[in-house]
């Protein structure tokens, strides 16, 4: 199959193309100095040239105080890109699956939200996301949505991601204890959007690992405990004090209606992810030639 990957640098897009390229398929993998999705005549000529059955949209500007003070930045990746891919997908009547995220919900219901939920972004990174889903769909009825989020991975450089590391090199750790989101590891993500891209099936999917969620606390403490770390630099605070630009959702958990009903069976609990990710992380480290040096 050939797959087409946008934003194949990035910490989702990495893990897809190593999982697409171990399934055996043929991977045309562009980061955003490969390919701007922004620009459509761009997309169009890409996705023309390389004539891909599968286009599945990594790309992203996720940094949500960013986007709350450059919008303009904001819509032109999360939501024109989108709608760039999708049109050129249906041109070359590709499957397109693309990412959206949990931060499209206002955070208020106090349970995990699910398709039959109305969005209320309360963010202009929220807001961006939610119109690259409309655009899309509107633009190619086949696209596939992907909503996710608390993501964690080989490389990523968000918090989740490098905790244990921080933990490791003694540096102090802060921890929102508010904040309670799914945790989803990259490679169960990954997994995922490429069965969906195979399915032949359209319409919104909240793809998350399993479990009850956590809050950042609740997930370094996991971490650090499976990784035989003293969580005594962990520092716990609240998300108001952190004073950010942007508001975030207090509760964003997702749950997928639409996956049990086409017979997906649930990713794994995310507890065993984040175990799977630590220990595939050592044994990453150990076989590496610069595994010693520290940045």
């Amino acid at each position: 199959m050939r797959v087409l990957i946008t934003g194949a640098k990035g910490l989702v897009g990495s893990a897809l193309h190593q999982y697409c390229a171990a399934a055996g398929d043929k991977v045309l993998a562009y980061d955003h100095a490969g390919l701007d999705i922004s620009v459509a005549d761009e997309v169009l000529r890409c996705v023309r040239n390389d004539r891909p059955e599968v286009v599945i949209n990594c790309a992203a500007w996720t940094d949500v105080d960013g986007c709350e003070t450059n919008p303009d930045k904001a819509y032109a990746a999360n939501a024109f890109g989108p709608e760039n891919l999708a049109r050129a997908s249906r041109e070359v009547e590709a499957e397109f699956v693309t990412i959206s995220t949990d931060y499209v919900f206002d955070g208020e219901k106090g349970a995990p939200y699910t398709q039959e939920d109305t969005p209320r972004p309360i963010s202009v990174y929220g807001e961006a996301k939610l119109e690259g889903e409309r655009r899309s769909r509107s633009e190619y009825p086949r696209t596939v949505i992907v909503r996710t989020g608390f993501i964690f991975g080989t490389g990523g450089r968000n918090f989740l991601s490098r905790v244990v590391d921080l933990a490791r090199d003694r540096q102090p750790l802060m921890a929102i204890s508010d904040a309670l989101g799914t945790p989803t590891y990259a490679r169960d993500l990954a997994a995922r959007l490429r069965e969906l891209a195979v399915m032949n099936v359209s319409g919104v999917f909240h793809v998350v690992n399993a479990g009850e969620g956590a809050t950042y606390e609740q997930f370094s403490r996991a971490a650090l405990r499976i990784a035989a770390l003293d969580d005594g630099l962990l520092k716990v605070v609240s998300m108001k004090s952190l004073k950010r630009p942007a508001p975030r959702p207090v509760d964003s958990r997702l749950e997928c209606l639409l996956s049990k009903a086409i017979g997906l069976r649930e990713l794994p609990a995310w507890e065993d992810a984040l175990r799977r990710f630590i220990e595939e992380s050592a044994a990453e480290q150990r076989t590496s030639p610069v595994a010693h040096i520290s940045n």
